[in-house]
């Protein structure tokens, strides 16, 4: 993987290996945070600070401190203290400097900490062997492809709701998960262009 150039990689992770249309990772606040696009927007850029953030450190700390000293095993303990670390510092400076946004994510901004997609975002990059350049280009690009996934998903869903056409069994999750697949078949019309293993 030493070869493949990190701007490819950003690339991929956004498109064809977006990982939450391509391995539905992160579904969890997907699916109750994508109500409207307001909501959806801040949430996904939350997840993509710290995702970029986290599989950077997560890379160092796996391979100049883990690896050195044989203590491989630990890497999920550890990625995930990484974790909880940033999202509350995330979660501070949401608070501070934007109590609007903090109130509309309520619970589900201290969740992004249980995000399975930032946790296999690191996971994947040491699977891999990415190198860091490499990391920061799938971080940045896999929570860049998260948030345009809850965007899409968020604008979608806050038209469907004006409109007042939906029918009452299909409300909520209903919707979301049949866009998310129609969404999921448009991704991968990408796949052809750019490949990551």
């Amino acid at each position: 993987m030493e070869n493949l150039n990190p701007g490819t990689l950003f690339f991929a992770a956004i498109f064809t290996n977006n990982i939450l249309l391509t391995n539905f990772l992160g579904l969890c606040p997907y699916l109750n945070m994508s109500r409207n696009i307001r909501s959806a927007f801040g949430l996904g850029a939350a997840v993509v600070f710290v995702m970029t953030c986290t599989t950077v450190i997560n890379h160092l700390v796996y391979y100049r401190v883990l690896v050195p000293l044989h203590l491989e095993h630990f890497q999920y303990i550890v990625f995930i203290i990484v974790i909880a670390a940033f999202v509350q510092l995330v979660e501070m400076v949401v608070e501070r400097y934007f109590p609007a946004l903090y109130f509309v994510l309520g619970i589900f901004l201290p969740l992004i900490t249980v995000n399975c997609a930032i946790l296999g975002a690191s996971l994947f990059m040491i699977i891999r062997e990415y190198t860091l350049t490499q990391s920061l280009a799938y971080g940045a690009g896999s929570g860049i492809g998260w948030l345009l996934a809850i965007t899409l998903v968020g604008a979608m869903r806050e038209k469907i709701q004006k409109s007042g056409m939906l029918p009452k069994g299909l409300e909520g999750p209903g919707i979301t998960l049949i866009i998310t697949g129609i969404l999921s078949l448009a991704f991968i019309a990408f796949s052809g262009m750019i490949q990551i293993q």
